[in-house]
């Protein structure tokens, strides 16, 4: 399954290691475009100095640990396709172009299903997505919210219960079947 990844996924930490820990274990593919990522860098700027450079540090990590999962959305599909924010016209256009099957975004008024449906892509949420992973990998999405949980708890210095990490992190979901299949 091969899922394009909107820059409101990648860009908080917690979901972004959650979600690409997912890839990782081979659960899907992740595609994004340069654009995204550039949201992505132009975003965390805005968090104060310094933080531009570790966003392009994550960026060039993920570029070279997936060198095909960056997609450059058609001409043709820019020029012709609709959707209620125009800004978001790119997304869906890199979703096409990478034959996606699902766009991962937190933007569920930007992306009506039925305008998706026409593409053949499914929009979803990364909470019900990860959820879902969850039902049918339950060892393989154990480990990797672990992993972000103790990488979580030594950058923090502070004990980050799950479902109280994924509850920050907007995957509620998730933490709470986590937390019910312990």
């Amino acid at each position: 399954m091969k899922v394009l990844i909107d820059a409101c996924v990648l860009y908080p930490t917690v979901m972004r290691e959650v979600v690409m820990g997912a890839a990782k274990a081979g659960l899907f593919t992740p595609l994004w475009s340069p654009r995204i990522l550039e949201e992505w860098a132009r975003a965390a700027a805005k968090l104060g100095e310094g933080q531009e450079v570790v966003a392009r540090g994550e960026i060039a990590a993920l570029n070279a640990r997936w060198p095909k999962a960056s997609v450059r959305p058609h001409d043709r599909d820019l020029r012709r396709l609709y959707l209620p924010d125009e800004n978001d016209i790119h997304v869906l256009a890199a979703a096409i172009a990478g034959g996606a099957d699902v766009l991962l975004t937190m933007n569920n008024k930007d992306f009506p299903r039925h305008m998706l449906a026409e593409e053949c892509v499914l929009r979803d949420s990364p909470d019900l997505f990860l959820r879902a992973l969850f039902d049918r990998h339950p060892e393989e999405i154990r480990a990797v919210v672990e992993r972000v949980r103790a990488e979580a708890e030594r950058l923090s210095g502070q004990d980050w219960p799950l479902r109280k990490l994924m509850k920050k992190a907007r995957l509620p979901r998730l933490g709470k079947a986590l937390e019910g299949a312990g």
